[in-house]
């Protein structure tokens, strides 16, 4: 690996030449917060005071504390800051100078005014354990000599060095299940590609993650993409393949630029193409990106949709490790998967292993979203607890509410109540609970989210992005749909309930792919753990949550009544009456259940029932 070496030893004796280097979070999230103009403005302040040279500025990956985005971190200060705004790049760098902390933007524990300046100290990351984030917030993920100085590329070298036997058994032995959704054994897969029969063999990274509140891989890829192309270079090695593919979605477009900026910077350094490093290996990578469609994340549609055919799944068996694309044996492993690659090899299948549960090892990443104080890209080891997750990590509850269920996987998973918070996040336990982990969205939900309302509005998802291939996804859905639907209009019966679970059953049964076999998930979990909340919709025609608006109804109470007529000139509807200095009333036929009333009566003489 002399060229890589060559190339650390340069770059490591520029930096001794830095005084400060400042890390601005340059993920997609900070960046449609005026992350770039902060950037601009940081570079323009320090080439006016003659600075460029000393202090070096990075635009880097996710931080991961969304929620307070655009943040920053200084080395080697360890100095945090939260939501960056342009104007504050003067007295920022006034600070750096003087060696004292830019107060104004120093994150402050909630409910209190105390700073926190260093970023191990604030609560969202002190639980976490951040290996396959390593790198993201700390490199400039379109420098390769970055990614080289941290390691970067050397588990590629330990891996030419061994048999491709001895790679996958380390796989195996490091207990590495896939972190796309059902969490098969990665050696295993690995191991039954190299054995099967074929004239070539391809690996492919499955990058298409789209479920709503997910964006884990997307945030790897921006600022780690040299960590997932060194994953999937050594999988191309394990199972003795020469061509690799990574299938992203073209809504990912920083993602997009930064991988293809890597495939380039790796190739000019030899870790691509003929004879890497010395070792007859040869091996290329080409990015293909796909429309968006929900179904290509499933395995055969990807693989069809890479052979520039409709993304529609194929049965199974024979799986893409047997015969998958170009009818050759195909290793197909998600973003956070082979990022977890390098990381094995670099430190170890034993110490990987004693990371995790018995049987789920390692950190698994999560994208924390919905009512949750701090949103975000969080990164724990498997078994920690949804509590621990949601509370110590997330902050709890917005506004205080009330903490009411959590979706897990997104349209794959399923819904979890008050109950399970105690529940360790790993692949057995929550397949017990009746949901499963996905790719690894969380979505929090308070006390003000309709359950009913919330199946509904996955099962809409799944229904639209069905392939239509097969009949039971294609018209079972629909049928399931049009059956909630009627429940959340206050049209329902007692025995629709039982309707919907058959179907529910018969969808997963039957459906060609994981996309049908897992749509009813949303249904069936909420069914079982908030059932009382499809039964008061059904049989006393209530919205406990008050979402459901065919199942609302606004009233005004006389008593408080001040008869001000704010609340009759709000109404769209024309549904309010009542003279001066009278209560007034609403009219229930003509009521549009808008809740403008109950949202500008001042006197709150207006209530929801």
């Amino acid at each position: 690996m002399k060229g890589a070496e060559r190339g650390v030893t340069a770059v490591d004796l520029a930096k001794e030449t830095h005084e400060a280097t400042l890390l601005l979070c340059g993920g997609t999230g900070c960046l449609s917060s005026r992350a770039r103009e902060v950037f601009t403005a940081i570079n323009l302040v320090l080439a006016e005071k003659g600075l460029a040279g000393k202090i070096r500025v990075k635009l880097t990956g996710c931080h991961g504390f969304c929620e307070q985005g655009p943040v920053m971190a200084v080395k080697p200060k360890d100095y945090f800051y939260c939501r960056l705004e342009p104007e504050d790049v003067p007295g920022l760098i006034e600070a750096l100078l003087s060696g004292k902390p830019y107060e104004n933007k120093l994150y402050r524990l909630p409910g209190t005014d105390r700073a926190v300046g260093r970023k191990e100290d604030i609560p969202f990351y002190k639980k976490q354990q951040r290996l396959v984030l390593r790198n993201c917030g700390e490199i400039d993920p379109e420098d390769i000599d970055d990614y080289l100085i941290r390691g970067g590329y050397r588990a590629l070298e330990k891996a030419l060095g061994m048999t491709p036997e001895q790679v996958i058994a380390e796989i195996k032995a490091s207990g590495l299940r896939g972190r796309g959704g059902a969490g098969f054994p990665t050696g295993n897969k690995w191991e039954i590609a190299r054995n099967s029969p074929g004239s070539a063999r391809y690996v492919i990274c499955n990058a298409d993650e789209g479920d709503p509140g997910a964006f884990m891989d997307r945030s790897i890829c921006e600022g780690d993409p040299h960590a997932v192309l060194e994953g999937l270079i050594i999988a191309g090695y394990a199972i003795g393949a020469r061509q690799g593919y990574i299938y992203i979605r073209a809504e990912y477009p920083l993602a997009v630029e930064r991988l293809e900026k890597a495939v380039v910077k790796a190739g000019e350094r030899g870790f691509l193409g003929r004879n890497i490093l010395n070792s007859g290996f040869d091996f290329d990578v080409e990015i293909v990106k796909g429309a968006g469609a929900f179904v290509c994340g499933e395995e055969t549609a990807l693989i069809e949709s890479i052979q520039g055919n409709r993304g529609m799944p194929r049965p199974r068996p024979p799986y893409p490790a047997v015969r998958g694309l170009w009818d050759c044996p195909t290793v197909i492993n998600n973003v956070e998967t082979l990022a977890n690659v390098p990381l094995i090899l670099n430190i170890g299948a034993r110490r990987f292993a004693e990371i995790g549960t018995e049987q789920s090892k390692g950190t698994k990443i999560f994208a924390l979203t919905g009512k949750v104080n701090n949103t975000g890209l969080v990164e724990v080891p498997m078994g920690t607890t949804l509590k621990e997750i949601i509370f110590a990590i997330g902050g709890g509850i917005k506004g205080g509410k009330k903490f009411k269920a959590v979706q897990i996987g997104g349209p794959s998973g399923g819904c979890l109540g008050e109950k399970h918070l105690h529940l360790p996040v790993d692949f057995d336990s929550l397949i017990a609970a009746g949901v499963m982990m996905g790719s690894g969205g969380l979505v929090v939900m308070d006390e003000n989210t309709c359950m009913v309302e919330l199946a509904r509005f996955f099962l809409s998802f799944t229904r639209q992005e069905s392939c239509g291939k097969c009949t039971p996804c294609r018209e079972g859905t629909t049928h399931l749909l049009r059956l909630l639907e009627k429940i959340t209009r206050g049209e329902g019966k007692k025995e629709d309930l039982e309707r919907i679970e058959e179907l529910s059953r018969n969808i997963i049964d039957s459906s060609l792919c994981g996309l049908g076999q897992s749509a009813p998930n949303p249904v069936l979990s909420t069914l079982r753990y908030f059932r009382d909340e499809y039964e008061l919709h059904v049989e006393k025609k209530i919205c406990p949550a008050g979402v459901c608006r065919n199942l609302l109804s606004y009233r005004i109470i006389a008593e408080r009544c001040r008869a001000c007529s704010i609340c009759k000139k709000a109404c769209p509807a024309g549904a309010i009456a009542g003279e001066k200095g009278k209560p007034h009333r609403i009219d229930p036929e003509l009521c549009a259940k808008c809740g403008e009333c109950l949202e500008k009566c001042p006197f709150e003489a207006i209530i929801r029932g």
